[in-house]
């Protein structure tokens, strides 16, 4: 069924020599967000790529009035540009999701028909087609997270979730690489915000790998 919320929507995606996917990437969210969104931006935090990356971004800047895009000198980790986006960001919703195309963004909407004041809702995968050790891993990674820290939430990084804005502002990360997620989402745990999971499909293997 199609989404019927109108909401405005901030799209964080942090890239890190992306060239290959870069521009199906942004494509892809601007064809996900347009008339489906009362306001959005697509926000690209460029990690300091080298691969021409940079270049792709600024050709696509010309032709996409909604994107913005934001580059970091040297890489700084993924954490990091995760954060530099949500400093950015101007609506009152942020969303984030990776530059590998591995989400059919229209996805998006079934995450944000859930969002409410106070409430973070975050993705879990369903039907991934990553390899069975990357999977095992990823199974094992979440149970100790919940074993540790309590947090319920089945898969802490799947890479699209959505936060008020005034809630992200108090949970900034500080983890530079991948703990970032974890971080986030136990703090806001421990701050007493609720988070709601919701499932997404992949919609096809990771691009590039």
């Amino acid at each position: 069924a199609e989404c019927t919320v109108m909401l405005e929507v901030s799209l964080v995606i942090p890239a890190y020599n992306e060239s290959a996917v870069i521009v199906q990437a942004v494509q892809e969210a601007e064809a996900a967000l347009s008339g489906r969104c009362a306001r959005y931006e697509i926000i690209v935090v460029d990690d300091g790529s080298n691969d021409g990356t940079a270049e792709k971004l600024t050709e696509l800047s010309g032709k996409i009035p909604h994107l913005r895009v934001i580059r970091h000198r040297s890489n700084r980790g993924y954490g990091a540009a995760l954060a530099s986006g949500f400093r950015a960001a101007r609506c009152p919703w942020v969303a984030f999701t990776d530059a590998d195309c591995q989400f059919d963004l229209r996805e998006l909407f079934h995450l944000l028909e859930q969002c409410e004041e106070g409430v973070i809702v975050v993705g879990r995968r369903v039907g991934r087609k990553d390899p069975w050790l990357r999977r095992f891993l990823s199974w094992g990674y979440n149970r100790l997270v919940r074993f540790c820290f309590g947090l319920p939430v089945r898969d802490v990084d799947c890479a699209l979730k959505v936060y008020p804005r005034p809630i992200l502002r108090r949970l900034l990360p500080r983890s530079p690489g991948y703990f970032v997620n974890t971080e986030m989402l136990v703090r806001a745990f421990r701050q007493g915000w609720r988070i709601r999971e919701v499932p997404v499909c992949i919609a096809r293997e990771l691009v590039g790998q």
